[in-house]
């Protein structure tokens, strides 16, 4: 099988325009990893709160965060976003910055997608002074648990 530059992952750095797709996006793969069992009134008020285009709208506005997407003909399939500056009790660099979200579509998983976004972020934050890139995963997302060590 080929790749076609129809087919290709480009990866660049999120616009305005993106809000919209970013907040969809996201709350799809949240639901996807999250909402194993169903959908709960207190997944549907965190997906509601935490993923609606006014948030990415203040987000995309905030120097201090970098939001980078993966794309595929012009469709986000994937993005990462890492706040500048920001330090944990665990972290113990002065230059840290956090990997807030790596979030990828469930049918572009396994593409290497999730890597390259990683590759991306930390190059972004090492580009804006950080020295460290954290993150936290959550104990239950098993996926996210085993894919940032294989990574390294």
């Amino acid at each position: 099988m080929t790749t076609t530059a129809h087919d290709a992952i480009t990866f660049r750095a999120a616009a305005p325009a993106d809000a919209l797709c970013l907040g969809v996006l996201s709350t799809q793969v949240f639901l996807d990893t999250y909402a194993t069992q169903g959908v709960s009134p207190s997944l549907a008020r965190e997906a509601l709160a935490q993923y609606s285009v006014a948030v990415y709208d203040a987000l995309l506005a905030d120097a201090t965060v970098t939001i980078l997407v993966a794309e595929r003909a012009g469709c986000l399939v994937g993005f990462a976003q890492v706040k500048d500056g920001l330090g944990h009790a665990l972290v113990p660099a002065a230059g840290a910055s956090e990997l807030r979200r790596l979030y990828v579509q469930e049918r572009f998983t396994g593409r290497g997608v999730g890597r390259d976004l990683l590759r991306h972020a930390e190059k972004a934050a090492a580009a804006r002074g950080a020295d460290t890139l954290w993150l936290t995963a959550w104990e239950g997302n098993v996926r996210a648990l085993q894919f940032y060590p294989r990574c390294g």
